[in-house]
């Protein structure tokens, strides 16, 4: 649990560092229209991770239905091992999110950062709420598909590797940003 609250707070003091300071159009700038923003990158952070409250508030009220898939054992650990591999910062291989998860299309106020910074604190809370749940090897289905299925505490590996993934991917579209103000000014 500490490691990923650490890694959450790590993460979130990165965002608010690097990007705290842009205005809205900066935050909302996209070098091509279908690279997403810095402020996309955020928001598909808040849209994913939110999609994972009521998974764990279900499973809390015994209310959570398993597929059949999670009694697979090697099913079980394949899935959780393939999505973690596919969501490391390193961002050598892009990956399509699913349509559930896609960002907001237009444009995303400058309050956006201090909507992560909420949403973190309520994602830590989850996760230190979740201790029993992991101690219990719970098993979980991905929010996007039914048949991704993983155990709770590998959803917790991938939610904290995604959001250093998207962290990296708005630092680039940052240095792209630069570029770009770089290149305006010498005109």
């Amino acid at each position: 649990m500490k490691k990923w609250i650490e890694q959450i707070d790590k993460t979130t003091h990165n965002f608010h560092e690097s990007f705290g300071a842009l205005n809205s159009e900066e935050l909302n700038w996209k070098p091509k229209s279908e690279t997403w923003s810095i402020a996309q990158n955020i928001d598909h952070l808040i849209v994913i991770n939110s999609t994972y409250f009521p998974i764990v508030e279900a499973l809390r009220k015994g209310k959570y239905k398993a597929p059949f898939l999670s009694k697979i054992g090697f099913v079980v650990s394949f899935c959780g091992k393939t999505v973690l591999k596919a969501v490391q910062p390193d961002r050598k291989k892009k990956i399509k999110t699913f349509p559930i998860w896609e960002p907001a299309k237009s444009e995303i106020p400058k309050g956006i950062l201090e909507r992560l910074k909420n949403h973190q604190l309520e994602l830590k809370e989850m996760i230190n709420q979740s201790k029993d749940l992991v101690n219990k090897g719970v098993i979980i289905s991905s929010p996007a598909n039914k048949n991704i299925v993983y155990k709770l505490e590998m959803a917790f590996e991938i939610i904290v590797a995604h959001e250093q993934r998207h962290y990296e991917q708005a630092k680039e579209a940052y240095q792209l940003l630069k570029r770009e103000a770089d290149r305006q000014k010498s005109i």
